[in-house]
């Protein structure tokens, strides 16, 4: 091996490292803190590994502020906005593609980088006026503005690069539009619906804005939980901690097992665009 490949390969290694470093020193740190007491927690210098193991911090999670049932909600509204997200960004994404209607792409680009907070007062003001406020409803339609525009742009840059022949075949021998879509188009994307699907699933559950204007004290979710473990008289970094790692949990372990389809899928569809 040449010496220019050894020291690319280096500082490709270095760089890695860099980038990824302050992530691992950060979810580290949390760990250690879900696992310490509160008196190593306030301890200077800081402690990483402490003697005792104070497993009470998840026990007190688990047992207290509704966490279960902000669980459940946030089980509730992730699964109704992705599957309704998939219901309309698929078909959505194969017709743009195969119309080839860029500027409805484009419409779409823009819908997914506006910021929520856009829409938050009109949606609210809506919501309270056709009595809504305070149930799950208001959050899983307000998380279709997140999740709908996600699956429409990976699933256009997905549906354009499967072949055309095989629809093509399928319509001279009389399939009908819809048929080749049902039985041609959507069989061969399973790949790109699996990534679009992951990550209408990560966007949603980790959504925060929606879930602490739109929702009342029984239909929060896990991310308004996390929240409202911060008080002004007393702030315990255990609990808080322990909490945010329940919550990371379901969608670090998501993405560990998921990661190659979508590596896969972005590099076959969405990033292409």
């Amino acid at each position: 091996m040449s010496l220019r490949k050894v020291l690319g390969k280096l500082a490709l290694a270095i760089s890695v490292f860099i980038i990824v470093s302050p992530a691992v020193l950060f979810f580290v740190w949390m760990v250690s803190l879900s696992v310490k007491p509160e008196v190593d927690n306030a301890s200077y210098p800081p402690i990483l590994i402490p003697d005792r193991l104070a497993w009470q911090n998840y026990a007190s999670v688990l047992t207290s502020n509704r966490f279960v049932t902000y669980f459940f909600n946030s089980l509730t509204v992730t699964g109704a906005a992705t599957l309704f997200a998939l219901a309309v960004g698929v078909p959505a994404g194969y017709g743009i593609a195969r119309m080839r209607a860029h500027k409805s792409a484009i419409v779409i680009l823009i819908a997914r980088i506006t910021p929520g907070l856009s829409y938050l007062i009109p949606l609210f003001l809506m919501f309270q006026w056709v009595g809504l406020l305070g149930t799950l409803w208001p959050q899983i339609i307000t998380h279709l503005v997140v999740t709908v525009p996600i699956v429409i742009w990976i699933m256009i840059g997905y549906f354009e690069t499967t072949p055309m022949e095989l629809e093509e075949a399928a319509i001279i021998d009389g399939a009908k539009r819809w048929q080749v879509f049902r039985y041609v188009a959507l069989p061969m994307a399973r790949p790109g619906i699996a990534v679009a699907m992951i990550l209408a699933v990560i966007f949603s559950w980790n959504n925060f804005v929606f879930g602490i204007v739109l929702a009342s004290r029984e239909t929060r979710t896990l991310p308004v939980a996390v929240y409202n473990m911060i008080s002004f008289d007393q702030l315990s970094w255990g609990p808080l901690a322990a909490a945010a790692l329940l919550v990371t949990f379901p969608v670090l372990l998501l993405t560990v097992f998921a990661q190659r389809q979508i590596v896969a899928g972005m590099t076959t569809g969405g990033v292409k665009n």
